[in-house]
């Protein structure tokens, strides 16, 4: 049996400058992600955060996007490649993308 991960990201709903993101690159990234793995899961409620980076307070408004998908080397290179594209089309710092172990029943 192998290793299952939950790949989530949190997709922001506004650039860094506070103007809102296009809701067709949140789609566009579901679909690249469903594209690959048959499914995605993408939790539509707003999630507040806020950050510091070179002393700016940044307050984020996001959604959770996952998918559950064996734990490979392939499918972690797979995340790591989208993240860099995600930094660029949501014009973000950085972009929060976890992978957590979990057990099928």
């Amino acid at each position: 049996m192998s290793a299952y991960g939950r790949f989530e990201i949190l997709l922001p709903l506004q650039y860094n400058d506070g103007r809102p993101v296009p809701e067709e690159l949140l789609d566009q990234t579901a679909f690249e992600i469903q594209s690959r793995f048959g499914a995605v899961t993408w939790e539509t409620q707003i999630i507040e955060g806020t950050w510091r980076y070179a002393g700016i307070v940044y307050r984020d408004k996001l959604n959770r996007i996952f998918v559950d998908a064996e734990d490979t080397p392939e499918n972690r290179r797979f995340f790591s490649d989208l993240k860099t594209r995600l930094k660029s089309r949501f014009e973000q710092l950085d972009i929060w993308l976890t992978v957590h172990p979990i057990e099928s029943l």
